[in-house]
């Protein structure tokens, strides 16, 4: 008896011995992952929740938020997140498009602000107030003027992530060079008119600085309106109810059209076309003093300057109430259809970007705003406003923003489409067309375009 419990014994050792051995190898007999030998997956990472994670962030951008998804994969062992570059986010979009509702849907991807109601329309999004909801998360931590583009009746769709507003940006020495307040920029049109005028060069035919410029670009005319408490559509910019038409051609748009009209055909107004870098390096080479920027660009523009750079509000018509600014840049929206764990695993990433930790390397790294204040207490960013105050500056003013239908954004799916005839109404300025007429076209063919979107959403 006592030979037999032996020989059970025995082989019982054995067995546990082939057990532990083939823990540690594969079945080539390599070692694995754990004892430090590349190329073998580990049972711990197939068992992982994967994230893909479809962005439109190029060069620099790209760079910082791989390092904030590496940095998330390391922080925990159930994600895994996988970023994946798609271009433009009109290229993103179209690529979504063709993928919606289909198993090769990105988990979770950034869209532009323009796109929501695109993304809302589509059918295809998974609203993250459902998970907001189920775990009673606190959504007063992020900044109520970001978090308020992207909710729609109450409803958080999607999570903000890169936001940015414009700024008047300009050059403190060409000011103290024309007798002006480097510590006073315009806030009101007359102001801006008149410094504007002071700051511009010209001999004969020649100018060889002007005192201001806008980019011809749409999203800087819905600022400008914003600003003054104007509706780009009715229904309270297709809050309360689809939009049908456009009101950006009332007087406050007009307001702004007729800025742009005077200080053309007074020579102090540069038309810097529609290119970004060119506009910034007609700053920087002193071409022109005073300028509309993103936010997210005023790090770059001081590093490569000659000169101060000086950062303030966007000016707005003398007799008009401030109101504030529309928030710009994109979030990050949920797709339907999906596993439910890999939407619980995308939320988790949600989360883990919002934290003041990643805002704020986010915000000092990018030039972004940080989607929750509390970043703005961390070391990292009181180190770089003192660095850069501008930077404070694009902040404040986006703090000052009433929370009011007019600064929310407009919510209409031809925003792409309405944008470029606004910005064919601006090019047209320049070629002497009168200002009411130009923007009753942009009205005009935006009015067509919502009408034939509204007709196939079956409005």
């Amino acid at each position: 008896m006592k030979k037999k419990f032996l020989l059970i014994l025995s082989a019982l050792f054995l067995l546990l011995l082939g057990a532990c051995s083939s823990s540690s190898t594969n079945s080539s007999g390599a070692k694995s992952e754990a004892e430090g030998t590349e190329g073998t997956e580990t049972e711990e990472t197939s068992e992982k929740q994967e994230v893909v994670f479809w962005h439109a962030m190029s060069g620099d951008l790209e760079t910082v938020l791989n390092d904030i998804v590496a940095d998330f994969n390391e922080s925990q062992d159930n994600i895994e997140v996988k970023p994946v570059f798609q271009g433009t986010y009109e290229e993103a979009l179209t690529k979504f498009n063709t993928v919606a509702g289909t198993e090769d849907a990105p988990t979770i991807m950034q869209t532009f602000e323009v796109g929501t109601k695109y993304m809302i329309d589509s059918g295809h999004v998974q609203p993250v107030q459902k998970f907001i909801d189920e775990e009673n998360y606190d959504t007063s931590q992020w900044d109520k003027n970001i978090s308020n583009y992207y909710t729609v009746d109450g409803e958080q769709y999607s999570m903000p992530f890169n936001s940015s507003t414009p700024v008047l940006i300009y050059n403190k020495d060409a000011f103290k060079e024309a007798g002006l307040d480097p510590e006073k920029a315009p806030m009101t049109y007359s102001e801006l008119k008149d410094a504007a005028k002071k700051l511009t060069k010209a001999d004969g035919g020649e100018t060889s600085q002007y005192g201001f410029s806008i980019l011809n670009y749409g999203w800087f005319f819905e600022e400008m309106l914003a600003e003054q408490g104007g509706h780009y559509v009715d229904n309270e910019n297709g809050r309360s109810g689809n939009a049908t038409k456009a009101t950006f051609n009332d007087e406050l748009g007009l307001n702004v059209f007729n800025l742009i009209s005077d200080m053309y055909n007074e020579g102090t107004f540069y038309n810097v076309g529609q290119n970004w870098d060119d506009m910034r390096a007609a700053f920087q080479s002193g071409k022109m003093t005073m300028y509309l920027d993103s936010s997210a660009g005023v790090k770059t523009i001081v590093d490569n300057a000659d000169f101060e750079v000086g950062v303030s509000y966007l000016p707005i018509p003398d007799d008009a109430e401030r109101n504030g600014v529309i928030i710009g840049g994109a979030s990050v929206w949920m797709s339907s259809g999906i596993d439910e764990e890999k939407q619980k695993a995308a939320w988790e990433f949600m989360k883990y970007l919002t934290t003041p930790e990643v805002q704020a390397d986010w915000h000092v790294k990018t030039g972004y705003f940080a989607i929750n204040p509390a970043a703005y207490e961390q070391d990292v960013v009181k180190q770089e406003w003192e660095k850069y105050p501008q930077l404070k500056v694009t902040v404040d003013q986006l703090r000052d923003t009433k929370t009011n239908t007019a600064t929310q954004g407009a919510l209409i799916s031809v925003f792409p489409e309405s944008r470029q005839k606004v910005v064919t109404a601006m090019e047209n300025l320049y070629q002497g067309m009168d200002p009411k007429e130009a923007l009753d076209q942009a009205a005009e063919e935006t009015n067509r375009a919502l009408e034939v979107a509204n007709k196939k959403q079956g409005n």
